[in-house]
């Protein structure tokens, strides 16, 4: 493999992982919900990005066969969040408007 190549997709590898790292920190810390779905969307799309720069490293198509699954399972597990994001917050502002 050509040596800026090389040199490229390790940066790329850090670049991911940091950015998974820092996800990861706004997933714990919140504070609301909304700030969590996106981070664990964020972390979602990161992992997707992973699994390009392993294919490309590793000259494996199976990675990008993983990460069109992973990016699939991630898009349904946003809207499913969202939706439960949604509701709640209508449900709070119905309850709020009964007292």
């Amino acid at each position: 493999m050509d040596g800026f190549l090389e040199l490229s997709l390790e940066i790329g590898f850090l670049c991911v992982v940091g950015s998974v790292v820092l996800a990861f920190v706004r997933l714990v810390k919140g504070p609301s919900l909304q700030d969590r779905v996106v981070a664990l969307d964020f972390m979602t799309v990161a992992i997707v990005a992973f699994c390009g720069l392993a294919a490309i490293r590793y000259a494996t198509p199976a990675f990008l066969d993983v990460g069109l699954v992973l990016a699939l399972v991630g898009f349904l597990a946003t809207v499913a969040l969202a939706r439960f994001a949604e509701r709640s917050t209508v449900r709070n502002r119905k309850e709020s408007r009964d007292e």
